[in-house]
């Protein structure tokens, strides 16, 4: 029997209100009344037959960076809590309402969306719900957990350089970045005009699945797992691969092997654009030095009342001239294509999402690191938002006391496809 919309938000919200829990430093903002009001109203249209497809009655989550009509959208951040009030909804956002999901709130991020790490120090940071003394992951922390401690059942998020996956990776939980032109970013608070991207965090490759379609104003459609027989993963070696802790490279070489067991063509493959885009990225980084744009006059009125990790991390953008990120952005178009190309026979590229497990409070305390732990984390995720990628990370159920994220990565539009692809591996792994 199908348990109601109503009694499942209310088991969220005891959830959220648990004083012994993670609700407060998970949730920045709570609908508790519009909420029930979704609520009710998608109970009515299943008593009466009438539901608006997959989402109708869904308790869903929103991250702090998005416009919700009347009220500030901080990003994570003090120097907006004060901001002028959204004058609409984001097209994410009412999209989902238009599709009946129950928005139960805004989750916390790291300030502006900027480090992989997923600490807080304006708001506080939830603890991991594999061991509440470590990272949850970043930059979308609060949809992770929220989603791992059933505060919610699906948590949007965005991705700029692995912000849905790597918290759903540490979490264990399943983040997706779709290709970037496939759900609009008008009305979230931008990192990055060239990278950001918006995904979902959820239990399941299905309800991710089914949350993309509605974020990129889709019909429904039904998730269909491909057969597993015969496809041909590329392994990619090299820095993808370095520096994996103890429990990811075991993880890893389970999941491999198994889908090794299961027909899939395993090719370990070497990737000189991955050398490329380092270089692109040598001075600084596409999203840093977009992010100082966006953020300098701010940084001068405000620079105190940021995130000294982040302020640190904006503040490195300053060093490229106009001329020389129109040039990096030149280039990286150039290799957007020459990826989608050397893709062209390949299914998908399988990776560990992060090379490490969630880093330790006390191991991100100190600036070094800080640096260390955010590097690690983003490394691996930063590829798919470089190049222009779909990609989904899936837990790797069963090898440790930690979670540990397997990823997929496909061409640039092939989101169905992977979807189907991710949903026979999760059959594998999780």
């Amino acid at each position: 029997m199908t348990v109601p919309a109503r009694d499942r938000l209310e088991q969220a919200l005891a959830r959220i209100e648990d004083a012994s829990g993670e609700g407060r430093q998970t949730f920045l903002t709570l609908y508790e009344e519009a909420a029930r009001a979704a609520a009710d109203a998608a109970d009515r249209r299943a008593r009466e037959g009438h539901p608006l497809g997959p989402l109708d009655g869904v308790i869903v989550s929103i991250k702090d960076l998005f416009d919700v009509a009347g009220e500030p959208t901080r990003a994570g951040s003090r120097t907006l809590a004060d901001a002028q009030p959204a004058a609409s909804d984001a097209p994410v956002v009412r999209r989902l309402r238009e599709a009946g999901a129950v928005i139960i709130g805004k989750t916390n991020m790291s300030e502006f969306a900027f480090t992989g790490v997923g600490t807080n120090p304006h708001y506080g940071t939830p603890g991991n719900p594999a061991d509440r003394a470590r990272v949850p992951g970043g930059s979308s922390s609060g949809a992770a957990v929220a989603v791992a401690d059933d505060m919610c059942e699906i948590a949007i998020g965005t991705d700029t350089g692995g912000s849905t996956r790597i918290p759903a990776a540490l979490c264990g939980v399943v983040g997706y970045k779709p290709t970037k032109s496939r759900v609009p970013t008008e009305g979230a608070f931008p990192l990055s005009y060239t990278l950001d991207s918006v995904g979902p965090v959820a239990k399941t490759v299905d309800d991710c699945a089914k949350t993309d379609a509605i974020l990129a104003g889709e019909l429904p459609w039904r998730l269909e797992r491909v057969a597993l027989q015969g496809l041909r993963f590329d392994v990619p070696q090299g820095l993808p691969l370095r520096q994996l802790d103890e429990q990811v490279a075991g993880a890893f070489e389970t999941a491999t092997a198994a889908l090794g067991r299961a027909g899939v063509r395993l090719s370990d493959a070497h990737f000189s654009l991955f050398d490329d885009m380092k270089r692109v990225n040598s001075v600084a980084t596409i999203a840093t030095v977009e992010a100082y744009r966006i953020h300098r006059e701010r940084l001068a009125e405000h620079g105190e009342d940021y995130d000294p990790r982040v302020r640190e991390r904006i503040e490195m953008g300053a060093a490229v001239s106009e001329a020389d990120y129109a040039m990096m952005l030149e280039e990286r178009n150039r290799l957007v294509s020459a990826m989608d190309s050397a893709l062209a026979q390949v299914d998908a590229l399988l990776l560990p999402t992060t090379p490490i497990v969630a880093p330790t409070l006390e191991e991100v305390s100190s600036a070094d690191g800080f640096r260390e732990s955010n590097r690690l984390l983003l490394r691996n995720t930063a590829i798919a938002n470089f190049f222009d990628l779909c990609a989904i990370s899936l837990p790797i159920t069963g090898q440790g006391e930690l979670p540990v994220g397997l990823m997929l990565v496909a061409r640039r539009g092939h989101d169905r496809r992977l979807f189907a692809m991710a949903a026979a591996v999760e059959r594998l792994v999780a």
